[in-house]
């Protein structure tokens, strides 16, 4: 995949006109230290694919805490101080996320730039549709959550005294996916396994595409992602949605809207909804692997949260058995402490997202009393969480999983400390502020249910002699990284 990613970027630079990107920028009083590297149009963006953190950190020493790169046609302000972060998350007027969202959206899923005067479709409307995914609609969800995973889990027809070994990550995309596919969008009348299994597989082999296509790699070069997008883009027609039964409150609200505005073409529509479901899968998916992996590879930490999600069942009254009839309600999941704590620990690990938001005009940003930046309209601000997330100063042995980091006294812990004053941002997998993913109380939801399911109901072990498995980078930046590997795992019932 290296190949083609270096094959690729080359293509795309000889296309370019290299005129403009050959000049250059050259830094005006009370701009960042500026990089820009001698490769045109690319910059210093194969040293940050290679290794961003460490490129990052390294930055970092050499120019302080703000800095800017210029990095495959982008100039990006990084913003690496956490204490900093707050002036960045409250400048909403000249700092803006969403224009970046959207335009990431139309280039990866293909359907149109809603910014676009040509689409008129009003973005604010389109956003209220994600209360659709809190409040007493969450634990509507989550009910639906809940039956699915156990529905699907129920179709594996592990044997009473069966012992069956299985791929992680590939048990977590199989179970994940089809549970979330049948929670957003409802079920057929008619028997649809096959589909589904082929809407699988179709996903996972897209979603490998992904951090090309946000790189803006075009799709033509990319094998053939574009006939496989275009596969899954016909599961949500307006047809085959109308034919499924039981679909969630927030997709049929999206659905209502997108609607409304006859110039969409039914294509672009359901290029929206896809876009809508790898939202809700493409970082739950490893999330819920690393968290899952963490537990099982730690002897204390697995016992420790079977212990609590048992004694919680009891409080409840539930008990897990093969019949697969467990149900849960918000509180029991929020009283789940450890098990958060260790969802949350390996969100620290595993997590390498930037927080990004486009420049709107020229202008000043005031960092504290005695710091400013001058920032140029069109460029980038980044945070980028990855490198807090692994700082010694604020986590004692960052590169350590620990499973209870996040609790104290039984309670959720909040406090962590940098330089002896507290930190606002400690933890960021989801982003900041306006950039913030709306789905987060859904994922961790998800997540958490998967877990209970898993640890209550049975036995597992990673396979004796399985090599570690790593972090690949392919996705720095974008999220949760996926595992360089997968591993082998034993389950069976638990007794």
């Amino acid at each position: 995949m290296e190949m083609w990613f270096l094959l690729a970027v080359l293509l795309v630079a000889a296309a370019l006109s290299l005129g403009k990107v050959l000049l250059g920028r050259i830094r005006r009083p009370g701009e960042p230290p500026l990089e820009q590297g001698w490769i045109p149009y690319f910059g210093k963006a194969f040293e940050f694919h290679r290794d961003s953190l460490g490129f990052l950190l390294s930055r970092q020493q050499k120019w302080g805490d703000v800095f800017t790169v210029y990095i495959a046609g982008k100039y990006m302000t990084f913003i690496l101080n956490p204490f900093l972060y707050q002036f960045v998350v409250q400048c909403n007027k000249q700092l803006d996320f969403q224009g970046f969202s959207l335009e990431v959206s139309a280039k990866v899923f293909g359907h149109p730039y809603l910014n676009d005067p040509k689409i008129p479709v009003n973005i604010e409307e389109m956003q209220k549709r994600y209360s659709y995914l809190m409040g007493e609609e969450l634990n509507i969800l989550n009910g639906r959550t809940m039956k699915n995973l156990q529905s699907v889990m129920k179709q594996e027809q592990l044997g009473p005294t069966e012992c069956r070994t299985e791929s992680m990550y590939s048990f977590c995309c199989r179970i994940i996916i089809e549970a979330t596919y049948l929670t957003l969008y409802g079920k057929v009348p008619e028997d649809e396994q096959e589909e589904i299994t082929e809407l699988k597989k179709k996903f996972i082999q897209f979603d490998k595409m992904f951090p090309y296509l946000v790189a803006r790699i075009p799709i033509e070069l990319l094998g053939n992602t574009k006939v496989i997008r275009k596969e899954l883009t016909s599961y949500f027609t307006s047809r085959r949605l109308d034919q499924r039964l039981n679909l969630a409150n927030v997709i049929k609200e999206r659905k209502n809207f997108l609607e409304t505005y006859s110039y969409l073409q039914d294509h672009q529509r359901a290029a929206h909804h896809f876009a809508f479901l790898w939202a809700a899968l493409g970082n739950t998916v490893p999330a819920a692997f690393w968290a899952l992996y963490y537990l099982v590879k730690n002897p204390e930490a697995h016992a420790a949260v079977r212990d609590e999600i048992q004694h919680v069942f009891q409080a409840a009254g539930q008990r897990a058995n093969p019949d697969f009839n467990i149900s849960l309600t918000r509180e029991h999941l929020d009283s789940m402490v450890i098990l958060g704590s260790a969802i949350k620990e390996s969100f620290r690990l595993c997590s390498a997202s930037m927080n990004i938001r486009t420049v709107q005009e020229d202008f000043t940003l005031k960092l504290k009393e005695e710091q400013s930046v001058k920032l140029r309209k069109g460029d980038w601000v980044v945070l980028y969480p990855q490198i807090l997330h692994l700082d010694p100063e604020v986590y004692e042995n960052p590169e350590v999983y620990k499973y209870n980091r996040f609790v104290e006294n039984g309670l959720e812990k909040t406090a962590f400390y940098k330089r002896g004053r507290k930190l606002r941002y400690y933890l960021m997998p989801f982003g900041s502020g306006s950039s913030m993913c709306p789905g987060r109380h859904f994922a961790v939801s998800e997540i958490k249910m998967f877990l209970a399911i898993m640890l209550a109901t049975f036995d597992l072990e990673i396979i004796e002699g399985e090599k570690p498995v790593g972090l690949n980078n392919d996705r720095a930046g974008l999220g949760i990284l996926l595992p360089n590997s997968d591993v082998q795992f034993r389950y069976k019932w638990h007794q």
